[in-house]
């Protein structure tokens, strides 16, 4: 009855001949060929008769009881036996890719040369490091993301038990030969020595660079200014018909991620990048992807150590015009403040270019502030001057002043001469001219007293006052000019920093 209910095929398939299908032990002969067979790992042909011998409903229990068995051992192993043991070097082997093999290295990877290799870019903007005014460098940290299609390779993932991409070092495969226009120094730092490998021929680098590039700056209103730079990638030597570069991201994607990853930006504010694709013609016609990164820059550093001193300097000299004229404090502080200056030029020096196309706006700053205080330097020399002459003048004055009072004393403390007379009456009008003699003295004195007075008030008030008058309507004319012209000049160059 068991050699009934198999087909000749299926037991052929368990090498069980009919003889022994025939014998009393059929079943336990069938159960050992079966176990034998799933040992040797031919699972599936002992489940091909497993199926038939269930459509079978006379089985004895034993018979059902291995059944059962078999078929939870079948689907336990049927599971362990799909994780089948791979490795990467299986993939490599098949693909025959090694170092010494040379047709995957030495030539553009296509099977047909009037392909086109597309390669795909992306850029991401990890780290502003550096943004040096002076020598016009800029110096980015970057994430670099390249892909293109090598046409050599290709394999089935499920004969590799799933695996659809391997890693393997640079020097095996041909890589695109993308160089930045702008760098200007070869990158020293690290780099990672395997690229990706996709069972679809999708080849992909990941890496990060310092860039050190030249970037043509505009510092007109520095420190309130707003920098682009780019970084132009193209090759070096495949023109566009060989290969073609795509930007894998837009410009708002690259910002966004940008801005997501960014690390350091230092005093600088990162706003943007934009991609843009271009072509490089001159006697032939280069593929070309640039990626503009725009920031500005963060003022208030410069404004607290460099912009507010000056403008403190400044009100310091329009302060020095309550000082008075007669002393010579004030000629020393205003050349004081005037040095000082000087200091804070010579440190503006060293941080701007030495070529522009335009003026920057703090050395305009720096200059005519610097010219207002030498012009109220030169004023206060003026000034001085006139009022020491003035004073010359007065002491000259009051010399002659002195000497003109010594001589009318001389004269009038002389004794006038008396007659010889009697004793008596000698006596009585020597005491009378005396007292007389003193009177008109004393009268004489009063008037030339009076007279003194009017004259030295009158010259006081004309000429001898003059040139400190002088002094001082210049000085109030000068403090006013002044005044209103810093004021308009101040608001001028906030408008033009702000604008």
């Amino acid at each position: 009855m068991l050699h009934s209910c198999f087909k000749y095929s299926y037991i052929s398939a368990l090498e069980i001949s009919v003889e022994d299908l025939n014998k009393d032990d059929s079943l336990g002969t069938l159960i050992r060929v079966l176990d034998s067979v799933f040992l040797k790992e031919e699972k599936d042909s002992a489940y091909e008769v497993y199926s038939n011998l269930d459509s079978v409903r006379d089985f004895s229990v034993a018979m059902t009881d291995y059944i059962i068995d078999f078929e939870q051992r079948y689907n336990r192993t049927r599971m362990v036996s799909s994780e089948r043991v791979c490795s990467y070097q299986d993939v490599l082997d098949h693909l025959n890719l090694t170092r010494g093999n040379d047709v995957f290295t030495s030539t553009r990877p296509v099977l047909d040369h009037t392909h086109p290799t597309m390669v795909h870019l992306d850029v991401y903007l990890y780290a502003i490091l550096a943004v040096i005014e002076k020598s016009q460098t800029f110096v980015p940290f970057i994430w670099i993301q390249l892909t293109w299609n090598n046409e050599r390779i290709w394999w089935d993932p499920s004969q590799f038990c799933g695996i659809s991409r391997v890693s393997v070092p640079k020097e095996m495969l041909w890589i695109p030969d993308l160089l930045i226009y702008e760098m200007i120094e070869k990158d020293d730092g690290p780099h990672s020595p395997y690229l990706y490998v996709s069972h679809d021929g999708i080849v992909l680098i990941e890496d990060e660079m310092k860039v050190v590039s030249t970037c043509k700056m505009d510092v007109h209103k520095f420190p309130f200014d707003t920098q682009r730079c780019n970084i132009t990638f193209s090759s070096a030597i495949h023109i566009v018909t060989d290969i073609q570069l795509i930007p894998f991201s837009n410009s708002s994607r690259v910002t966004q991620a940008s801005r997501e990853v960014m690390q350091t930006q230092g005093e600088w504010e990162f706003l943007d990048m934009t991609v843009s694709r271009g072509k490089l013609i001159l006697d032939r016609e280069w593929d070309q992807i640039s990626y503009t990164i725009t920031m500005a820059r963060r003022p208030l550093l410069h404004v607290i150590n460099f912009l507010l001193p000056i403008l403190f300097f400044l009100c310091l000299d329009l302060a020095s015009f309550l000082i008075s004229d007669q002393r010579g404090e004030k000629l020393g502080f205003k050349v004081t403040v005037l040095l000082a200056i000087s200091v804070l030029l010579l440190i503006l020096n060293d941080i701007l270019p030495s070529m522009s196309n335009r003026t920057p706006l703090i050395a305009t700053y720096c200059i005519v502030i610097f010219a207002f205080m030498l012009l109220s330097l030169l004023e206060t020399i003026l000034v001085t001057h006139l009022v020491e002459r003035d004073s010359i003048h007065q002491e000259t004055e009051e010399e002659r002043r002195r000497g003109c009072c010594a001589c009318i004393c001389d004269v009038s403390g002389r004794k006038a001469p008396c007659e010889p007379l009697p004793v008596a009456e000698e006596v009585i009008c020597s005491e009378q001219g005396e007292s007389r003699l003193l009177l008109l003295i004393l009268g004489d004195l009063r008037a030339v007293e009076r007279t003194l007075a009017l004259f030295a008030s009158g010259r006081r008030e004309g000429k001898l006052g003059y040139w400190t008058r002088v002094a001082r309507r210049l000085n109030a004319a000068f403090f006013t000019i002044y005044l209103i012209s810093v004021m308009l000049f101040i608001s001028l160059m906030c408008k033009e920093w702000l604008n």
